[in-house]
């Protein structure tokens, strides 16, 4: 019963970013993949998000927020992307990860790595990428949305939590409409989308003065 309830949680705060922002059938089905393989796809959160990029954006200049092992970064730079982790917590790079086009496993030799910025993201870092990416990036989601308006970045936000953030949502109001209206207010044109892996799977991204998107 709770899994039903948060999928028409989800449902429904989706119908409102659409409606907040005015891309309410205007996304041409990307919010969603395809039925058949929602069925399938139950985590594997950054080759998903890998994914999505790929298909959505031309290779550029990219910022791994809070990155983490750096995956996505690795499976972005692997694409043509240049990509950078951007944490202060430095981690190795996993040593293998799923394939989810082919189900294999695929190790990494020890030598890989991924470019790493060992320091807390701040705006004036947006100045070298065409793309700044939060997943689930505490405390970085209102930053990351003031750099891409100042230096023209796109921008892409799986926000989760409110802590280490300037503000809070107002009562009634989620922290994705929060941050929906505070980016519409940046200048952004604000596009929601979802993608299915467990917990917080509602996107927000925003298309730079510099980067390019995909037909």
């Amino acid at each position: 019963m709770a899994k039903h309830k948060d999928r028409e949680f989800g449902q429904e705060l989706f119908a409102r970013l659409e409606q907040l922002t005015g891309t309410t059938h205007l996304n041409g089905g990307e919010a969603l993949a395809e039925p058949q393989e929602l069925r399938k796809m139950k985590k594997f959160r950054f080759q998903l998000l890998h994914r999505w990029l790929v298909s959505h954006f031309a290779p550029c200049r990219v910022a791994d927020i809070a990155g983490g092992k750096g995956l996505l970064a690795y499976l972005l730079q692997e694409s043509g992307w240049q990509a950078t982790v951007i944490d202060p917590h430095y981690q190795e790079l996993t040593d293998k990860y799923k394939d989810i086009a082919t189900g294999q496993r695929v190790k990494l030799a020890a030598t890989t790595g991924v470019p790493h910025t060992g320091k807390p993201f701040t705006k004036e870092m947006a100045a070298d990428f065409d793309l700044l990416v939060g997943m689930h990036a505490h405390g970085c989601n209102v930053e990351i949305i003031e750099a891409a308006a100042e230096y023209g970045c796109g921008f892409v936000l799986f926000p989760c939590c409110v802590i280490g953030e300037p503000f809070v949502p107002p009562p009634g109001e989620h922290w994705l409409e929060s941050l929906a209206v505070y980016a519409l207010r940046q200048g952004h044109t604000v596009i929601p989308f979802r993608l299915n892996f467990k917990g917080q799977n509602i996107g927000l991204y925003g298309v730079g003065r510099d980067t390019q998107k995909r037909a």
